[in-house]
């Protein structure tokens, strides 16, 4: 698969007038059209509703546009709830997915009628003493444990993940649970982080629809719904083949067809909870060379870091890089791309050939659009950047300003200094 900027440089340079880089900016046509696919592909299954992952990109432009497609919001955390309430994601509309949960995030996630995914056993007994009683419908996070396989290559392996309950555990739960009064459950499970593989769906979901048919048969609970979670994957280089979400639908249909229907259970809804896949491919981190360093390497340096981008430094993730202008120019030079972090794996590309670059070029980093501004973070006192979205007809919004010294001192308004800082923010 070849790698392409979905905006030109003439139009970031435009952009860029405006609002200075470094700015994440994102393609709401592509996203439009992407998140039709995954409808169409899935369209055979009734109730079929794919939650988007908030954590993949929290903003509330980006979420509305996708509410305005017919998603919901899959939430992990307090803020991520209000954010879903707060655009009118609220019922049966968010999935509330957490881990390690803190009492009164159960409780706000219940008030706005939220479907509650218990990621643990204890999470039972604690979700009702928070709560008081259960609602009509319930989800437990299944672990099967071990090494997860697609053919012969190890994709994961869920027996050192902490998320979700064990076999005996995710029994014990349903039996507990229909006593307790709950009519309809779901079954959840995340196995594999960005798969990029056809097959991981389906064998997930034979997995999950053979568990679902001996809950019912030896709980004799009803499973609404199956909520297969994320990890549907993106193409992150150059030549890889992407994913065909409409050979993972009917993969997944072929399962269904051969477990759920012959039991009965032809009526159970499919969720998922995309995020990578729904929105990464359409968003890039735009910068701008600043520095170059000629030592026993040759660097340059940019104005963004991995404040902006942090999967690089984190896990050494390979984003692809283009240089704008130059996106036809042979391949000559050999350099690390740095960000200005004391840290020395702020490096967007590592040995990366790459075009002459030259002071001032705008640098387009391909597939920021899950997982990039989400994970910033303020190491050394750096600013998170600017968030832009790209319209089909070539207009664009600044949906996130960027920060300001003012926000990174704010927190500080009960100490004395802190006239003194926001009086500095201000020159």
């Amino acid at each position: 698969m070849e790698k392409k900027p979905f905006v030109s440089r003439e139009k970031l340079e435009e952009i860029a007038s405006v609002i200075p880089t470094p700015f994440h900016i994102y393609d709401e046509a592509g996203l439009r059209r992407n998140i039709r696919d995954v409808k169409k592909a899935f369209a055979w299954n009734k109730g079929f509703r794919e939650y988007f992952a908030v954590k993949a990109e929290p903003n509330p432009v980006i979420l509305s546009i996708l509410k305005e497609e017919g998603c919901g919001c899959d939430c992990s955390s307090l803020t991520e709830l209000m954010m879903a309430k707060a655009i009118g994601c609220t019922g049966e509309l968010t999935m509330f997915s957490s881990n390690d949960t803190p009492p009164q995030e159960y409780v706000y996630a219940n008030d706005m009628g939220a479907i509650i995914n218990l990621d643990d056993f204890t999470m039972v007994d604690k979700f009702e003493k928070a709560v008081g009683k259960f609602p009509k419908t319930m989800c437990c996070r299944y672990n099967p444990g071990g090494i997860f396989k697609v053919s012969n290559d190890i994709m994961d392996n869920p027996g050192d993940a902490k998320y979700g309950m064990t076999t005996d555990q995710l029994f014990r739960a349903f039996w507990i649970l229909k006593e307790k009064g709950v009519e309809n459950f779901g079954i959840h499970s995340f196995l594999v982080s960005n798969a990029v593989t056809n097959n991981y769906y389906p064998m997930l979901a034979k997995l999950l629809f053979e568990l679902a048919v001996a809950l019912k048969k030896e709980v004799g609970v009803h499973i609404s719904f199956i909520n297969l979670s994320g990890g549907i994957g993106i193409p992150y280089r150059p030549g890889q083949e992407p994913n065909d979400i409409f050979a993972i639908g009917e993969g997944v249909r072929k399962a269904y067809e051969d477990v759920l229907v012959p039991a009965g259970m032809g009526d159970v809804a499919l969720y998922t909870e995309m995020g990578r896949y729904v929105t990464g491919p359409f968003g890039a981190l735009v910068t701008r060379a600043i520095n170059e360093k000629h030592i026993m390497k040759e660097y340059i340096g940019v104005d963004a870091c991995a404040v902006n981008l942090m999967r690089p430094a984190m896990y050494g993730a390979y984003h692809h890089i283009t240089v704008m202008g130059k996106e036809d120019a042979p391949l000559t030079n050999l350099y690390d791309i740095t960000g200005s972090l004391c840290e020395n794996n702020d490096k967007f590309a590592i040995d990366r050939m790459l075009p002459k670059i030259d002071m001032g070029d705008l640098l387009y980093i391909h597939d920021t659009g899950a997982h990039g501004f989400a994970m910033g973070y303020n190491y050394n006192g750096k600013l998170k950047s600017a968030e832009v979205l790209l319209h089909e007809d070539g207009s664009f919004d600044m949906i996130r300003r960027a920060e300001t010294p003012a926000d990174y001192f704010a927190t500080f308004s009960n100490l004395p200094v802190y006239e003194k800082l926001m009086a500095e923010a201000s020159k």
